[in-house]
């Protein structure tokens, strides 16, 4: 079987009745000049359509494969280039020892913390300025229940020291 898109071969023929090589008949069999090379036609590509084209949503195209990413944009929630948690997204370790502690009547401690807290996050933006602030107003307000639970305190033992001489007769 022949290729289709090659023209037909005419093999050269021992045919003694054609002997005139310049003839135009189409079934002479001799070429009419033989340093000629036969004429072969290039086939035509293939005609592919053209890629459709849609509507971009919202106004505008999306980016080609070779483009570069958007700057001013995070990769993702929390995390930046390198998949690392963003400092601004992380709380305060101190801020959350200050809200503890001062839940645990340890107001002194809650105090401390809170300010120490505070004066970092101002420094690097971390989150857990709320927690600090309420360990800091927790514990002023453990320190100040405190202290006048023990003036109190003091003060009814020395009423009572006073008026009960009488159980030791």
């Amino acid at each position: 079987m022949s290729d289709p898109t090659q023209p037909p071969d005419n093999p050269t023929s021992s045919d003694p009745t054609s002997s005139d090589p310049t003839s135009s008949d189409p079934t002479s069999s001799k070429p009419t000049d033989p340093s000629a090379s036969p004429a072969y036609e290039t086939p035509a590509a293939p005609a592919y359509p053209a890629a459709p084209s849609y509507p971009a949503t919202g106004g505008q195209e999306a980016p080609g494969y070779g483009q570069a990413p958007v700057y001013g944009q995070p990769p993702a929630y929390g995390q930046n280039l390198y998949g690392q948690q963003n400092p601004h997204d992380k709380y305060n370790v101190l801020s959350i020892i200050s809200l503890v502690t001062s839940i645990l009547f340890v107001s002194v401690v809650g105090i401390v913390t809170g300010h120490i807290a505070l004066s970092q996050i101002k420094k690097t933006g971390e989150k857990g300025r709320g927690l600090a602030l309420w360990g800091t107003i927790l514990g002023y307000v453990g320190l100040l229940g405190g202290t006048i639970f023990i003036i109190i305190t003091i003060a009814f033992v020395i009423a009572a020291a006073s008026t009960g001489a009488g159980y030791y007769r």
